[in-house]
């Protein structure tokens, strides 16, 4: 006889706030990034922290962009992209890209990649890519990238965002 399994509705009520979601998930270190693209109006870019690998065969990758922001709307429509991964030295390239506001591509020495996207100079690693597939998750976009190249610019320490600071090597506060 198979086993019976009952779905229950989640109830709005009990979902996790953004508060608890922030504080519970920045118990997980993630990588940093920032997501480049290029169209007629110029260079256009955000930093990112969801960004993985998905698939060896076919190449893929992801990253989630919040589709209210006035960056990934303008690369989406390009169909291109590059995955820009920082250095652990590299807080400038996050404050600059991280900012809804300021100097982005301002005095900064950048380069059009042969895929017609923005490299960023001396990060960890590249990920040259074009849009695949999008899915509507809540607030955000999950984007699924086919990969066209990877560049992998130095081997140095890769930036870590955990516990809502940059870097893991700060005291763990006690409980």
């Amino acid at each position: 006889m198979p086993l019976e399994t009952t779905t229950l509705a989640p109830s709005t009520a009990d979902a996790p706030s953004p508060e608890d979601m922030r504080r519970v998930m920045g118990q997980f270190a993630t990588g940093v990034t920032v997501v480049t693209g290029l169209d007629d109006e110029g260079p256009v870019g955000f930093a990112c922290q969801s960004f993985a690998s998905v698939s060896l065969e076919p190449p893929l990758i992801l990253f989630c962009a919040d589709h209210r922001g006035r960056a990934w709307p303008r690369i989406r429509a390009t169909g291109r992209f590059c995955v820009n991964v920082l250095r652990e030295d590299q807080s400038d390239l996050c404050a600059r890209f991280g900012s809804s506001r300021g100097r982005k591509y301002e005095d900064l020495a950048w380069e059009v990649s042969r895929w017609g996207t923005p490299a960023l100079p001396d990060v960890l690693m590249r990920v040259h890519a074009e849009v695949h597939d999008v899915h509507v998750a809540g607030d955000h976009d999950v984007i699924i990238g086919r990969v066209l190249e990877l560049d992998t610019v130095c081997e140095e320490r890769p930036m870590v965002f955990f516990r809502g600071r940059f870097g893991i090597d700060h005291p763990v506060p006690v409980a």
